[in-house]
């Protein structure tokens, strides 16, 4: 089973990074949808697609507004976005008002339920992550395949979501900041190098791919691999379109 980063920084994109948007294309799941969201035109497989939000900030929802392209060029027969209820109110009273954006594309909004079946005999869970306004992450698994998403929290050791991500075979989890701007981290809602990998540890998962970078650092190492995989040697970092075998 295959993961497309589409998009891998926070915020707002740079030249190297369009904001968060992943993909499984052979069972039309997406995870958010960013600035990225763009790219999905050249890779959807399927005629349905699902896309789970982890919450309604628009770094991780504006690409919604860009479904009227995809749609236009690649023709789907169903479309659900699935989210929180609230953060799907919000998305549906704000981001598509008529004042900034009049045409809502053709998509079904549907609330999270305990659980969601997936295309291939799959299935997804939800659990609650530390962020302001409130945000969710996603665990994923299929007989044989299991994947975790974690974004826009503040990773910690012991963390209440390690039970929940225990034992994937992938964890995609948010690292906005490297270790120097711990305070930062903890000061935003979002993560820093050493924890996430801590979490990774202790979750006793097999591979950990490092995701929302911070936008304003376009190095090649924004938040010091080589930290990273002191504590868990199986860590890489997220690049757009790279592709992830789980």
């Amino acid at each position: 089973m295959k993961l497309v980063l589409l998009g891998t920084t926070g915020y707002h994109p740079n030249d190297r990074r369009q904001t968060p948007c992943m993909m499984i294309p052979e069972c039309g799941v997406m995870l958010d949808a960013g600035t990225a969201m763009y790219r999905a035109t050249s890779r959807l497989q399927t005629s349905e697609l699902d896309i789970f939000l982890t919450h309604a900030h628009l770094d991780h929802v504006i690409g919604l507004t860009y479904l009227l392209e995809v749609l236009y060029i690649r023709p789907l027969d169903r479309v659900t976005v699935h989210g929180d209820a609230a953060k799907l109110a919000a998305i549906d009273e704000h981001m598509f008002c008529k004042e900034l954006f009049p045409k809502r594309p053709p998509f079904e909004s549907r609330p999270l339920t305990d659980e969601v079946s997936l295309a291939g005999g799959g299935r997804l869970t939800h659990f609650p992550l530390k962020h302001q306004g409130g945000s969710i992450g996603f665990r994923l698994d299929w007989p044989g395949h299991s994947m975790a998403y974690v974004t826009d929290t503040t990773a910690e050791p012991g963390a209440d979501y390690i039970e929940k991500i225990r034992g994937v075979d992938l964890l995609v989890h948010e690292c906005y900041f490297p270790d120097e701007h711990a305070e930062l981290a903890i000061k935003t809602g979002h993560s820093h190098t050493t924890n996430v990998a801590r979490v990774a540890e202790q979750a006793g998962v097999a591979r950990l791919v490092l995701v929302h970078l911070n936008p304003l650092s376009t190095d090649d190492d924004p938040i010091g691999l080589d930290v990273a995989r002191a504590v868990f040697p199986e860590t890489e970092l997220g690049e757009d379109l790279m592709e992830v075998e789980f």
